[in-house]
Formats: structure tokens, C-alpha cells, sequence
């Protein structure tokens, strides 16, 4: 702490530390990043004697983490993005403020008339409750972002109709619409529930690529009880609903797993995260690419496989977060890290379920099949890994 005297002899270490370095660091500013958890005090080093007072010492990470706070912070930038960009930087920011920043990310997941709905309402009332505040605030969900539906228009100017063979991979002949506002309150549901049918998920993904006269991988969805149905069983209940999907409210969730998992596996996500938000933005490019040399080529192909598949959803999800900022990623990387687990608790359910899949082009973003198949076990399926 400093003094009306100036900064301690350890604080003017760290402030000589940065000057040698061409950063300029006050006294002030050490107190505020302490007061935030982003810097470690001093330790005490003893007494002087004499009633001289005593000695202290900035800790060895506090070095570096003052040349690593003092080239990223700036106006506007709160405490928790501090937190999780240095963290991200590979930089020893103590525990408690990393997974702090990882839950206020997911408390910013704030939906409007939560709190004022009375808790003896069931999970549907709940839902109707918010949706209604949603719907009043003139929300929508946007289904398609505005570049992936161009690139959507581009590629259906070009190809023209789906070909047969195609078509005859969606069995459902009847599928049920699903508008914008379908969309927000399923977003809802699965927020405040935790789950949804898969039929739902059926719906989700044909709205999600409405441009698509047929969707063979929302019919594959839709029909997994009468493709597989002593694998369903295993993990489906009577109403549709996927059994290894945890009921109640995904934040609570994603809370836990922000304190509970390992700093690495966070980095790890992280990492993960960032590289998909590369991965989509570089494979829009390819695409366009393409389109503007009049051509349907390897990426316009690659395209029209993911718009239809898990990998898809990811490039939507990127495309609609333009911001991208330290809190988004912070949720995006406990949303891939709860991912793994699910596939996990499903390799317990269903051992040996077909991971090779996951492998197939097209069918996830190439850093999220990475991060699965190294940090979930699949049982006897080494040679995956």
C-alpha cells in the first residue's frame, strides 16, 4: 500500500520495474489492481528494528504481471476482461480473480423478468414469463446472421436445386416451421430448463439454414429413435428429451464448472474458443473467394457439408457475436468445456459411440474436435486420439 509519504520501497521496485520497461505505473494504479484481485500483495520481509518499521517485497509474478497489466489496461477495460485477457496471456493471475471473471461472464446471461417471477411457477410459466418481457423489448433471435445468409444466396444462385440423392436422405416430408420468435423461446427453454426434444433440435437446425430445400442431418436428428432405437433408449426420455442433458438452469451449470475445472483445462477451452472464431471468420473468406471467382470449388463444397452439421451451428454462433469480447469468449469456452463433458457422460451411456464420426469433414469445427477427442477418453477408441 502507499502512504502520504509515496509508494513503499517494494511498490517503487515494480514502478522503477515498468519505467525500465517504457511503462509508466503509479502507486494508485498498484492499489486499484490489487483492490481487484489482478495483483498479489507484497510480502512482509520482517521487522526493521528499533521501531524503523518493517520491510516487504513484491512477490516474483507480481513482476511481470505489472508489465502485463500496465500494457492492457486503458479506459473502459473493467477488472474481469483484465482478468481473463491475461490469464488467456499465459500470465499467473491468482486463481480466485480468473475463475471470478469466468462466473461473472456467465451471470451477464441475464434474461429480463427472471427475478421478478414467482418461484412457485413450473419451468413453463417461467418461460412464458420471460419470453413475454422479450418479446415487449422487441428481442428476436437472429437466426442467420447477414453474411452467412448472402453467402447462403450466393451459393444457391450458382447451384440451383439440391440433387435428388440428396433429398432423399430428410425423411420428414412435413417439417414444422420455426420463426424467430420459436427460435428465442426454445433459446429460453434450454437456458432456464437445460434441455430440449430432438425434435426441437430438428426444427432449430432447418431454421438455421432455411435456404435448404432438405436437411438430411435434422432429419438424422429427428429420427434417431427409429434409426437406433436401442441406442435411444439408452439416452432419450419418453418426451424426446436427451437424458445425459442436465435439467435446470444451464447458467448454474456453467457457475460450477468455472469453479470446479482445472485452470489448464480453462486455457485450453479458451484457446479452443479463439481459434474457432479464426477458423469461421478464414472459412467465410475461402468461400466468398470462391463465389467471386464464379466458382464452386473445395470451400463452397466444405460450405454447403457444415451449414448442415454441428460445425455450422458454430460458424452461426460466430458470425453473431461481432463484438467479441473477453466476457463472450469467457462463456463460449465454458460452453465448449460443459460440450466435452457431454460427450463424455454419453461415451459412459453409450460406450464406444461412434467417435470416428466426429473426424468426418464438415461435421465440427476442427479446434472443437481437437479439444474432445484430447480431453475425453473415448473407450476403446485410442485410435482416435
Amino acid at each position: 500500500m502507499s502512504s502520504s509519504d509515496g509508494p513503499s520501497t517494494a511498490d517503487q521496485r515494480l514502478i522503477d520495474h515498468a519505467a525500465r520497461h517504457g511503462l509508466t505505473v503509479t502507486a494508485k494504479q498498484l492499489e486499484v489492481w490489487r483492490r481487484a484481485g489482478l495483483l498479489p500483495g507484497n510480502v512482509s520481509g520482517g521487522g526493521l528494528g528499533r521501531g524503523k518499521g518493517s520491510t516487504s517485497a513484491p512477490r516474483p509474478e507480481s513482476f511481470d504481471l505489472v508489465l502485463a497489466l500496465a500494457r492492457r489496461a486503458g479506459r473502459g477495460k473493467r477488472p474481469t476482461d483484465l482478468a481473463l485477457l491475461l490469464f488467456a496471456d499465459g500470465h499467473p493471475v491468482p486463481e480466485t480473480t480468473v475463475r471470478a471473471a469466468f462466473r461473472a461472464a456467465v451471470d451477464a446471461v441475464s434474461l429480463p423478468g427472471e427475478d421478478d417471477h414467482p418461484d412457485s411457477g413450473g419451468l413453463e410459466d417461467q418461460v412464458d414469463h420471460v419470453a413475454g418481457h422479450l418479446s415487449e423489448a422487441g428481442h428476436a433471435y437472429t437466426l442467420v446472421p447477414a453474411r452467412a445468409r448472402r453467402i447462403d444466396e450466393r451459393i444457391a444462385r450458382l447451384m440451383g436445386e439440391p440433387p435428388a440423392e440428396l433429398a432423399e436422405l430428410d425423411k420428414n416430408a412435413d417439417p414444422t416451421p420455426m420463426t424467430p420468435q420459436d427460435a428465442l423461446l426454445a433459446a429460453v427453454t434450454v437456458t432456464l430448463g437445460g434441455t430440449m426434444s430432438v425434435q426441437e433440435m430438428g426444427d432449430l437446425l432447418r431454421a438455421m439454414n432455411p435456404g435448404m430445400a432438405v436437411h438430411p442431418f435434422a432429419s438424422l436428428v429427428e429420427t434417431t429413435h427409429q434409426d437406433v432405437p436401442e441406442a435411444a433408449d439408452l439416452v432419450m426420455a419418453d418426451d424426446g428429451s436427451l437424458t445425459f442433458l442436465t435439467e435446470g438452469d444451464a447458467r448454474d451449470l456453467l457457475r460450477d464448472l468455472a469453479e470446479a475445472a482445472a485452470l489448464e483445462y480453462l486455457a485450453a477451452g479458451w484457446r479452443t474458443a479463439q481459434q474457432v472464431r479464426e477458423w469461421a471468420l478464414a472459412f467465410c473468406d475461402r468461400v466468398e473467394a470462391e463465389l467471386d471467382a464464379g466458382e464452386a470449388g473445395e470451400a463452397v463444397t466444405e460450405w454447403l457439408l457444415s451449414r448442415g452439421l454441428p460445425s455450422g451451428l458454430s460458424l452461426l454462433e460466430t458470425l453473431r457475436d461481432r463484438r467479441n469480447s473477453p466476457s463472450s469468449t469467457a462463456l463460449s469456452t465454458l460452453l465448449l468445456l460443459h460440450q466435452c463433458q457431454k460427450y463424455a457422460e454419453l461415451d459412459e451411456l453409450v460406450p464406444g459411440c461412434q467417435w470416428e464420426v466426429l473426424q468426418l469433414p464438415g461435421v465440427l469445427p476442427p479446434p472443437v474436435r481437437d479439444l474432445i477427442l484430447t480431453t475425453v477418453q473415448p473407450k476403446d477408441q485410442e485410435a482416435t486420439r
